[in-house]
């Protein structure tokens, strides 16, 4: 993906999901999580696969309504990253807040909670959340994903939720995750991952990326790219299969040829929780070893 093109993917993120924030923000409780725009992809208020019951009962008292409500999000990762009381975590796309807010209930005082976004009707609305919620230990910035406002090796963990697949440059992200994290630093992010090919007429079709679809990386291209940041024990582990009944949920409202597409990614779309470490010594930094039939090392034998 070209920088322009990588732009104007991020101009249709940054207005759907500001439009998504206003509704919330104006009281529109109608229309739920899933029947705005963002992961679901839908402009409907109808059922959605992707974004419906991703929070256990009583997981979300005392979190604001509007937090949930503006949560657009494919998977709970709050509850798979096994946060630990004084971690620092960083939330990439945090919308509305909830993760960030469920994250800093976990980590409690002697932790922190960032929360990472672009739009800022979001960040408007998550910071009216942390003050609703009396959240005193998480902070909200203003920026992109693919360049994280936060110092080497300051965070513990990095969470998001079904955010990654909508950048146009994710080799950057995981870059930059891996630059942030402290060594030994946890990667635990839910996202939508695509199972073998996928038509390229589906990939480049904007209301899909925003759909969470289209910009979804191949399952082994995953992760090769989190290898390549520098991750140890890269993994995908799958939360839910989607079907064609799914896919047909998600598409509706979007004006596209669901009759036609549906079929086409059957099965083919996971959302998945994906994890890396970041290993206590950069293997990367390390010196060549020597080789053993050199003249420094065979001089001796």
């Amino acid at each position: 993906m070209t920088s322009n093109q990588g732009e104007a993917l991020r101009e249709v993120v940054r207005e759907k999901y500001g439009a998504a924030a206003t509704r919330v923000a104006d009281g529109d409780t109608a229309v739920s999580a899933c029947g705005s725009t963002g992961c679901c992809g839908s402009t409907t208020a109808s059922w959605d696969p992707i974004t419906s019951d991703l929070y256990e009962a009583g997981q979300t008292n005392g979190i604001p309504a509007e937090a949930l409500l503006a949560s657009l999000g494919c998977g709970n990762p709050t509850m798979l990253a096994a946060l630990q009381a004084g971690e620092v975590v960083l939330d990439l796309g945090s919308g509305g807040g909830i993760d960030v807010l469920l994250s800093a209930k976990r980590v409690g005082p002697t932790g922190k909670a960032y929360g990472l976004d672009m739009t800022d009707e979001m960040l408007a609305l998550a910071n009216e959340n942390r003050l609703k919620a009396g959240a005193t230990n998480v902070e909200f910035l203003k920026g992109e994903i693919e360049h994280i406002p936060l110092p080497d090796n300051s965070v513990d963990v990095i969470i998001s939720n079904c955010v990654v697949n909508l950048s146009g440059d994710k080799r950057a992200v995981l870059k930059e995750s891996f630059r942030v994290l402290k060594p030994g630093g946890r990667f635990a992010i839910s996202d939508v991952v695509v199972r073998g090919e996928v038509p390229d007429a589906i990939r480049k079709n904007m209301e899909l990326w925003i759909g969470c679809v289209a910009g979804a990386l191949e399952e082994k291209e995953f992760i090769s790219l989190l290898a390549e940041a520098g991750f140890d024990n890269p993994s995908i582990e799958p939360t839910r299969v989607y079907e064609a009944k799914d896919a047909a949920a998600f598409l509706a409202g979007t004006g596209l040829d669901v009759t036609t597409i549906t079929p086409q990614i059957e099965g083919k779309f996971i959302s998945a929780f994906v994890r890396g470490t970041k290993p206590t010594v950069d293997s990367r930094s390390l010196p060549a070893a020597k080789s053993c039939c050199g003249p420094d090392c065979c001089s001796d034998a």
